[in-house]
């Protein structure tokens, strides 16, 4: 089977035992400000996506938790209320359909949700926590900033035995004890596919930059492993010679780029560890006169705009990394204060974009 082969999009299969069919809403415009209680509102901006039911998740596999075990009651969570805690400014994408899908969830399944967004300080987002706690809420589903630090909230919510989800990210803190799942992306298999979909495109030879993610989480701890593991293994040829954060962001991602194109003009190809600093590479490409292609980049997201710079020759291949977390979160949740068991680890299936589904894919991007 061929890499390209390898790398196409999978198909949607059934969320956990009982089979979720996912109806997911996602951002069509710039999401308002989540500082506020209005969850439930199926007004957000969002919209019903025709290729929402794409979300695939496989059920949780190893060790499991259960009210019994993590400590607490069951409830009904119709009318429990659920807090989410938002790490990030709504400038980038990811964020913006991650919000809409909790919300959309929510407001199907009529629960109330309280939400609230960090703005990218994890202090703020420490204390938002904190005060969706003190607001009433039940449960929490919480997209973390940072890995480490979380210990206040894990006390506050343990006293008061509230089930935690986090989404996206992982904190280091113990599951079933701390906190009940870990629902997201494989980072480590995606540094892997980003790294396969390097060597396709750039013959398994030359130097490669790495712009890599904010620090203190697993999540550019792991991508960053991933492909440089795949690397080493698969690809000798091709030398890392250059890393810097770019902090996940557009604007420092461009920055970044345009140090590198006058510290190593010859780069070969750039791995962003997700779109935006992608597309701020790209930016810097063109700035300095490069033409498309002329430097291979790779990213990690499936934002639409990064899924149009293939269609358009500026990017090689991006690894998907699907932020529509509503109803497998909610599901979770669902079983969990029903008594059921549910996966510490639910790892989501991502696909992919290349030059040959890019086009026709492209409405399935967020």
């Amino acid at each position: 089977m061929t890499q390209t082969a390898r790398i196409r999009r999978t198909t949607s299969q059934a969320l956990l035992a009982a089979g979720l069919v996912a109806s997911l809403a996602l951002a069509t415009g710039c999401a308002k400000s989540e500082d506020d209680n209005s969850g439930s509102d199926k007004g957000s901006s969002s919209a019903q996506d025709e290729n929402a039911g794409q979300e695939v998740a496989s059920p949780g596999t190893g060790q499991t938790c259960d009210v019994s075990t993590y400590g607490g009651k069951k409830l009904d969570l119709k009318g429990a209320t659920v807090g989410f805690s938002q790490s990030e400014k709504e400038a980038n994408p990811f964020r913006i359909a991650e919000t809409a899908s909790l919300k959309a969830e929510a407001g199907k399944r009529g629960i109330k949700l309280l939400t609230a967004n960090a703005q990218s300080q994890f202090s703020k987002q420490i204390s938002d926590v904190q005060d969706l706690i003190s607001k009433g809420a039940d449960l929490l589903v919480i997209a973390p900033l940072n890995s480490d630090g979380w210990e206040p909230v894990l006390r506050a919510a343990g006293a008061k035995h509230i089930p935690i989800v986090t989404v996206d990210r992982k904190i280091n803190a113990t599951a079933c004890k701390d906190y009940v799942s870990f629902i997201g992306s494989d980072f480590v298999e995606q540094g892997k596919r980003a790294a396969d979909q390097m060597i396709e495109t750039t013959g398994g030879k030359g130097t490669i930059a790495i712009l890599l993610g904010a620090a203190g989480n697993n999540v550019t701890t792991e991508r960053t492993k991933g492909f440089e593991d795949r690397l080493k293994e698969k690809a000798p040829g091709l030398k890392v010679v250059f890393k810097q954060t770019g902090e996940f962001a557009r604007e420092k991602g461009q920055q970044v780029t345009e140090q590198l194109i006058q510290s190593k003009p010859d780069i070969t190809g750039i791995y962003a560890e997700n779109d935006e600093m992608g597309l701020g590479a790209v930016n810097a490409l063109k700035s300095a006169g490069k033409k498309a292609g002329a430097v291979k980049i790779v990213t990690v997201d499936g934002t639409r705009n990064a899924v149009q710079g293939i269609v358009d020759g500026w990017i090689s291949g991006v690894i998907e990394s699907n932020p529509r977390f509503g109803p497998l979160a909610f599901q979770t949740l669902d079983s969990f204060t029903k008594g059921d068991k549910v996966g510490q680890n639910i790892v989501i299936k991502d696909s992919a974009y290349t030059k040959d589904n890019a086009k026709a894919d492209l409405g399935k991007a967020f």
